[in-house]
């Protein structure tokens, strides 16, 4: 009797612990993140864009540029207007007051630094999380550009770890245990 009694206990135990485990589905997607921007015809990546979320709109702005020989690493966005007009291209917000609805982000806008340019501006996250389609246009969405731009992990902009320094020459091994 008293071993049934105590089989009874351990199976209420093991259901009750059993119960308190729900699962629980992962997030969607969002596209906050760091992400790659790659030139279309070398395939070599031109810029990182770190996308946040703000009170419910969402804005990326550029944190990395991989600039070519002879490129002004100083760059300045001269033709910008307003508070960014002659702020180094490095940090501004390019993308500002996007709306997220899914996996569509939508009713923001993406400013060109080369001129200026403000488009309107629509993103639609892949459903796996890795792809940002980024689409300017001007009007209508018909007219317009389209980039893909590939998710990095978020620590890719860490800076390198220390390196270790070198052995000194000359100096004594430690004793072997």
């Amino acid at each position: 009797m008293r071993l049934s009694v105590l089989k009874l206990m351990m199976v209420g135990a093991v259901i009750s612990v059993g119960a308190g485990v729900v699962a629980v589905p992962a997030a969607d997607p969002t596209a906050v993140g760091l992400w790659e921007q790659v030139d279309e015809k070398t395939g070599k990546p031109e810029s990182w864009f770190k996308i946040v979320e703000r009170n419910g709109a969402y804005q990326g702005n550029i944190v990395k540029i991989f600039f070519k020989p002879g490129e002004d690493e100083n760059w300045v966005c001269d033709k910008c207007e307003g508070d960014e007009k002659g702020k180094p291209v490095l940090g501004l917000a390019l993308i500002k007051g996007m709306q997220r609805n899914g996996n569509a982000y939508e009713n923001g806008t993406i400013m060109d630094p080369r001129d200026g340019s403000v488009y309107r501006a629509l993103m639609n996250l892949s459903p796996d999380g890795q792809k940002l389609e980024v689409r300017g246009y001007l009007g209508i969405s018909l007219f317009g550009r389209s980039q893909t731009w590939n998710r990095l992990p978020d620590n890719a902009l860490a800076p390198p770890a220390p390196a270790r320094p070198p052995a000194q020459k000359g100096a004594a091994a430690p004793p072997k245990k």
